[in-house]
């Protein structure tokens, strides 16, 4: 069993671990455990049902504790916590990095927080402080205080020596900060040039000044955009005065970009990536009723048009069976202009520089796209209902709803992102109101005014 978990992928471990529960063989369990890492773990409890979970982390050993807590989403994290004692809880946050440790720490009792804390040296007491007075959503809350400084006036054979007597480097360590005296960024030096440079050449000679540190105010994701454009696995974090505050390296981007891929996916449906996925029925509903209930209200304004001209309708069935194809049209027109505006937003891409160009290339693209499929269609209704009429009016409809589409589907993100709304979760919404209006208004509309 165990050398087939090891050639699994993460997501192909859950069904051995649901057959070994249903056999209700916790000396299995436990092996099995023994033998993955945090992630994979944090992988498995949140595939599992509440009653499963509670079995599987009662198996977990208690170092891993703190590590899978920080790898599984705020839901099971609370789900999880809610039975610790503790006595276990101060015992998972050991050996934390100060990072992560912010991180959990708002989730904890208060009674918890307060013996973590006195637990805690000075140092790494005011370590947390930093990272803590920062937003957990900017590069001083990813950054991680425990980084290795060294003076530019240096020898490398001092900084190999100092080392050596340290013992130990942290995690993800590619290089080194260089600061002055007053702890100020003066740039890095790598571990390889390090070890390669004559050990009697100076820090200062072989070392990068053109690492600029990251300012600790700026966002999540601009840093993500930063890592992906200059390939860093490292890079120090500033405050305003360029003094050294921390670092931020590679597997914190990671995680930044994970859940920001996951924020816009689940957002477009109105969820929260956050949330367990065997969450209690009761709860779900709830919380997915609040969503249902938004896109009723703006059902109901598209069923209004409609009723502006149920005269019209009874008139001529041909109108309500074509009604749905100027509404799909649209929604997918919109759809894929919202869909590239939002990712381009999240990567950075769209600046104020550029909307104005990318607002004119998509009506561009509509108005391409709704002349082609404004002949196909009307080919299609002419031959169905035998009526040039009606191919003319769902030609013009489908015409305008489409530039439309790509106008809305390019300004809504820009203007809720304005506003301090979420492109993500409002955007969609907003999308499809306009187009169903807009599709059901001209096609109706126009109806009246030619047909009858």
């Amino acid at each position: 069993m165990s050398d087939n978990i090891e050639k699994e992928q993460p997501q192909d471990l859950v069904t051995p671990f649901v057959r070994v529960l249903e056999e209700d063989n916790t000396v299995q369990l436990a092996n099995m455990l023994e033998e993955l890492y945090p992630a994979e773990i944090a992988h498995i409890l949140e595939s599992l049902t509440p009653q499963q979970r509670e079995t599987v982390w009662q198996q977990v050993e208690a170092d891993k504790h703190g590590e899978v807590l920080i790898l599984v989403n705020d839901a099971v994290r609370e789900n999880l916590m809610r039975d610790m004692h503790t006595h276990e809880l101060v015992a998972a946050t050991e050996g934390l990095d100060t990072d992560d440790l912010a991180d959990i720490l708002p989730d904890l009792p208060d009674a918890v927080i307060s013996e973590v804390l006195q637990a805690m040296d000075e140092q790494d007491r005011k370590r947390l402080e930093a990272v803590l007075s920062y937003d957990v959503d900017t590069a001083g809350g990813l950054m991680n205080t425990d980084t290795i400084t060294v003076r530019a006036d240096v020898s490398l054979d001092v900084v190999l020596r100092y080392l050596r007597r340290h013992g130990e480097v942290p995690a993800m360590t590619d290089s080194l900060i260089v600061v002055d005296r007053d702890d100020k960024c003066l740039g890095t030096i790598a571990l390889t040039d390090l070890l390669i440079h004559n050990p009697d050449e100076k820090v200062a000679d072989i070392m990068n000044g053109e690492i600029e540190g990251i300012q600790a105010t700026m966002s999540a994701r601009d840093v993500a955009n930063l890592f992906e454009h200059r390939d860093l696995v490292s890079a120090p974090v500033v405050n305003e005065e360029n003094r050294l505050l921390g670092r931020i390296t590679i597997d914190d981007v990671v995680d930044v970009i994970r859940e920001e891929a996951e924020h816009s996916l689940m957002r477009m449906a109105g969820l929260n990536e956050e949330d367990d996925m065997f969450a209690p029925v009761m709860k779900s509903t709830r919380r997915r009723s609040i969503w249902l209930g938004i896109n009723l209200i703006t059902a109901i304004i598209a069923s209004l048009v409609i009723g502006m001209f149920d005269a019209t309708i009874e008139k001529l069935v041909a109108l309500a069976v074509l009604m749905p194809i100027v509404a799909s049209m649209g929604g997918i027109a919109g759809s894929q202009t919202l869909t590239l505006v939002i990712r381009g937003m999240a990567l950075g891409n769209i600046k104020q520089s550029n909307i104005q160009r990318l607002i004119i290339k998509e009506v561009l693209v509509g108005i391409m796209n709704g002349m082609i499929w404004a002949l196909v269609i009307a080919a299609v209704a002419i031959f169905w209902f035998d009526n040039l009429n009606i191919g003319i009016i769902i030609a013009s409809a489908i015409l305008i709803t489409l530039i439309v589409a790509a106008l809305a589907g390019a300004v809504i993100p820009l203007v809720l992102y304005k506003v301090g709304a979420d492109p993500a979760l409002a955007g969609g919404v907003i999308l499809t109101t306009v187009t169903d209006v807009i599709g059901f208004l001209t096609f109706l509309g126009l109806a009246t005014l030619f047909l009858f």
